[in-house]
């Protein structure tokens, strides 16, 4: 072979072999490529930026609810009004629901020698208290010594409005048991309610009925018997009628009217005192004061305002 065709056989195989070289170091810009641009921007398979995520609500654990109730009861749900004109849970108590606004500004009720003066209780953990709408609670005023009654209540959980001063608890007990004896099946309603229950209360009711037929049935906060402990909504063990006008004339309000003073409570807005006490006839409202004080409001037929020769109250 010519020199010159090993030349021409040499340049052949050189030419040859760099292309080949180019061929496999160069790869293709779509092929396997897992980084494909998408639109002429990011990366393909790159998660678009998520927007700052929502704030949780926080929850007031103070807006539970309660159940409403008469003068001062409450049954069923909190904070819910009931329908009927004398609600449970109004009157001088009421039971709970959202975070309480401003506590209202007690009427001031025109009885003669006082001017409709509000005065608070000097001594508000006396069993004889007196608590109306010219007596009021210190400000906040929650009993030392709440527990939890041994008797029936158309509840079943233990929450504040089951709660009674220990003396009161232990008078509800015999009470109870008493009118078991007698065939008659008593059930608690509503028992001790906070300051701040009541306003929530109150303001419901407020915004219901208006403020002049609200205080006709429900407390101003701090003028709640509630508030006290020494009081509790009766009802009978199925709850009808509890804290209602209906559970007048039922043979539970009958046995409450003949016997509870003989444990020491009273019927604490009876019927036809409405002028004296400020509020509605309340058959299922009592009151604890003791045997002694009970036995004499009942046998002369009189309210605790007339007991204290204390001046009428307005409604």
């Amino acid at each position: 072979m010519s020199r010159t065709s090993k030349i021409v056989i040499l340049f052949i195989v050189i030419i040859a072999a760099g292309w080949g070289i180019g061929k496999y170091a160069i790869p293709s810009a779509s092929e396997n490529n897992e980084t494909a641009v998408v639109g002429g921007s990011g990366l393909q398979g790159q998660p678009a930026a998520s927007s700052e995520p929502s704030p949780v609500p926080t929850v007031n654990p103070d807006s539970q609810g309660q159940a409403p109730g008469g003068n001062d009861t409450g049954t069923g749900a909190e904070a819910s009004p009931p329908a009927s004109a004398g609600p449970s849970d109004a009157g001088n108590g009421g039971d709970t629901g959202a975070e309480p606004s401003q506590t209202p500004q007690p009427a001031s009720s025109g009885g003669p020698g006082n001017n409709g003066a509000v005065m608070t209780a000097a001594e508000p953990d006396s069993l004889t208290v007196m608590v109306n709408k010219q007596y009021k609670l210190p400000d906040n005023y929650k009993p030392s010594d709440l527990v939890y009654p041994d008797v029936r209540f158309i509840f079943s959980e233990k929450i504040e409005k089951r709660m009674m001063r220990r003396t009161a608890a232990t008078a509800l007990e015999e009470m109870f048991a008493g009118a078991e004896k007698d065939g008659i099946y008593l059930a608690g309603v509503s028992a001790y309610r906070s300051e701040k229950t009541q306003t929530v209360l109150f303001n419901n009711y407020v915004a219901r009925d208006g403020e002049e037929k609200a205080r006709t049935y429900s407390a101003v906060p701090g003028h709640s018997e509630h508030q006290t402990g020494l009081s509790i909504d009766i009802s009978g063990s199925e709850g009808k009628c509890a804290a209602e006008s209906c559970f007048g004339g039922t043979k539970e309000a009958d046995w409450l009217a003949a016997h509870a003073a003989e444990y020491g409570f009273i019927i604490r807005y009876p019927e036809g005192k409405e002028a004296i006490t400020g509020y509605m006839y309340e058959p299922w409202h009592v009151r604890y004061v003791g045997k002694e004080i009970a036995a004499d409001i009942a046998a002369r037929g009189i309210t605790l305002e007339e007991y204290y020769d204390a001046v009428p109250v307005s409604q």
